[in-house]
């Protein structure tokens, strides 16, 4: 199921980059309906323009319907990353003095010195 998913959204990332791929299809299957009933030069005796002139028509408006598209993709993205923020001015503080008082002192000789070493509970052992 995961590697259909995969296939369908990658395939549909891929369709706008075939657009004008899907309209030349589309005028190659229909190339002699178009050219005997939409073509400009279709009363002509010697056409040789076969519809062309349809196909240039039809890729401007899919070219002019993709730079629409792009501009306002581009117009929401900015619209998007427009942010209001507030500027607060922060006061510096006074910092705050504290006399510390030491309560062993290293002037007078040790007493004693201990010999036993800490030892854990066996319970945890």
């Amino acid at each position: 199921m995961k590697k259909f998913i995969i296939i369908v959204l990658s395939c549909m990332l891929l369709v706008p980059s075939f657009g004008s791929f899907f309209v030349y299809t589309s005028f190659k299957l229909n190339q002699d309906e178009i050219s005997k009933t939409i073509c400009v030069q279709r009363k002509m005796l010697f056409n040789s323009c076969n519809g062309r002139c349809e196909l240039q028509k039809s890729l401007k408006k899919y070219a002019d319907n993709e730079k629409k598209m792009q501009n306002n993709l581009k117009e929401k993205v900015e619209i998007v990353y427009l942010q209001n923020t507030i500027t607060t001015e922060f006061k510096l503080a006074t910092p705050i003095e504290s006399k510390a008082e030491l309560f062993a002192t290293l002037d007078a000789k040790p007493i004693s010195v201990s010999i036993a070493t800490f030892r854990p509970p066996s319970y945890f052992i």
